[in-house]
């Protein structure tokens, strides 16, 4: 039986408005307001024959690359970890960090977001990637989530003096979307490299992606969460702290009552 082509067409845009399409867009800017709307240019010719040598080779010197092309997940992360482990200090980790180029979010962010607080505190926190704020100032968690986390800090006797504050990603994902697992184990050696070389006494994981990348936890936060895993530290083991991102008790401030009892336990910590 040979396909009805109107019902194939409706249904097909019955598809299409069940998924929240409801307008069709051309290659070029339309007018919608002009008097009369121009009809569409018409495509350009193409070439079929092949250009010849001398043709090509003016073409290549004339039109360069722009940038570069990164390098293959698998040589970037070897790349990464060699680059981490040559640093000696936090601050020659940063200037590694700052000159890597395997990991392509450097090429969309304004800047590379590597750390605040204070380096030689007991606690370190640890989170996801910078978001626009963060982007903007340099600074992990200066934006809505970061005031949200200082007020935290403050109900337990703690400030930004008294911790290290970092994130698995030092560069914004385009959007505020969340890094790609790929991009999270490109930049995993420097964070890592950087907990080592700050040596807190406790780690505190903000969010799921950071527990998971940190800890190689499986199940999400909310299975995770207060609960104390070890971490090994170069030569020795800490106890890590999964809890609740900021910028997720922003939206669901009910679960706010366990971030608190998740800080009430790393205060006990740090006088146990």
């Amino acid at each position: 039986m040979t396909p009805d082509p109107t019902k194939a067409a409706r249904e097909l845009l019955g598809f299409y408005l069940e998924s929240g399409v409801d307008a069709l867009v051309d290659e070029a800017p339309v007018d919608r307001f002009a008097d009369e709307i121009p009809p569409p240019a018409p495509a350009p010719r193409v070439e079929r024959t092949a250009p010849s040598a001398p043709r090509m080779q003016a073409a290549s010197q004339a039109a360069p690359l722009v940038g570069t092309a990164p390098a293959a997940p698998d040589a970037a992360i070897m790349s990464a970890r060699a680059a981490a482990k040559s640093a000696g200090s936090l601050e020659e980790l940063r200037d590694i960090l700052k000159g890597f180029e395997g990991c392509a979010l450097r090429g969309t962010a304004k800047q590379m977001v590597f750390a605040d607080g204070n380096p030689q505190a007991r606690v370190m926190l640890v989170g996801e990637a910078p978001g626009r704020d963060e982007d903007i100032e340099g600074l992990p968690f200066v934006g809505r989530s970061g005031k949200l986390l200082d007020l935290m800090l403050a109900a337990v006797s703690l400030d930004r003096t008294s911790v290290y504050i970092a994130n698995i990603v030092p560069w914004r994902p385009p959007g505020n979307r969340t890094p790609t697992p790929q991009e999270s184990q490109i930049c995993l050696p420097f964070v890592l490299r950087q907990i080592e070389l700050a040596n807190p006494d406790i780690l505190v994981c903000l969010g799921g992606p950071s527990a998971q990348t940190l800890l190689g936890l499986r199940d999400g936060i909310t299975k995770t969460r207060g609960r104390w895993f070890p971490f090994q530290n170069g030569a020795r083991e800490i106890k890590a702290l999964p809890t609740f991102h900021p910028a997720f008790l922003l939206r669901s401030p009910l679960q706010k009552r366990y971030a608190w009892k998740d800080f009430l336990a790393i205060k006990q910590a740090l006088n146990g």
